[in-house]
């Protein structure tokens, strides 16, 4: 018969005495954390402080309740008005009796004397054919015959009583400013007209007329 003994190391046993001695001091600690308040003070220096803050929530009772929306009435009934229709009945010769004025009637007033038509004014324009009228041809520019340039321009010449020339002015062109200068300058410095005149006396009017620049000439 056989028999078995089991030897226990010592090495083992005391760390197992020295670990059972560990947590016996750790809750010993724990319990005097909490019974000192020191855990409570960890905790607030952990987390900090928490407020708590309670807000009110006035209701105001006084306020009216909001009115009621607006609702469009409709306008009032208004009965349409009774037309009554009457019907003239022949009721037969009536015996009224009418009354008969004797005033005469009134004339018609005479008729308003018309005015009579004021002496219309007789007008002469200038012309250039008559005693006193005197009419030159501009001289051809040089410069205009050798570049080939003919045109007609139209003036317009303010003749005095006088018949000579107080203003002259270019109505249309020729196209070319050589033979418009040309004919400008000679009309004003040696054309006469026969004056323009209204009821048969001499008068300053305003005439239009044209000057006529040709190659053949």
């Amino acid at each position: 018969m056989a028999y078995e003994y089991s030897i226990d190391d010592p090495a083992k046993n005391s760390k197992r005495s020295l670990a059972f001695v560990l947590v016996v001091i750790i809750h010993v600690l724990f319990f005097w954390v909490l019974a000192s308040g020191l855990g409570a003070k960890v905790v607030e220096v952990v987390m900090g402080p928490v407020e708590t803050k309670i807000i009110d929530q006035k209701v105001d009772e006084d306020k009216p309740p909001p009115p009621p929306p607006e609702i469009d009435t409709p306008p009032p009934y208004v009965p349409p008005p009774e037309v009554s229709i009457e019907i003239a009945t022949d009721t037969g010769p009536t015996t009224a009796i009418t009354n008969v004025t004797s005033e005469r009637p009134v004339a018609p007033s005479a008729p308003v004397a018309q005015k009579a038509p004021e002496h219309a004014v007789v007008k002469t324009l200038p012309s250039t054919q008559g005693k006193g009228a005197r009419i030159t041809r501009p001289e051809y520019p040089p410069a205009s015959r050798r570049a080939g340039e003919a045109g007609t321009v139209t003036l317009a010449a303010y003749v005095l009583e006088s018949g000579k020339i107080g203003e002259i002015k270019v109505v249309k062109s020729s196209g070319f400013e050589k033979l418009d200068e040309a004919a400008v300058n000679d009309v004003q410095r040696n054309w006469r007209f026969v004056p323009g005149k209204e009821d048969g006396k001499p008068v300053p009017m305003w005439h239009t007329f044209q000057v006529t620049f040709r190659l053949t000439d």
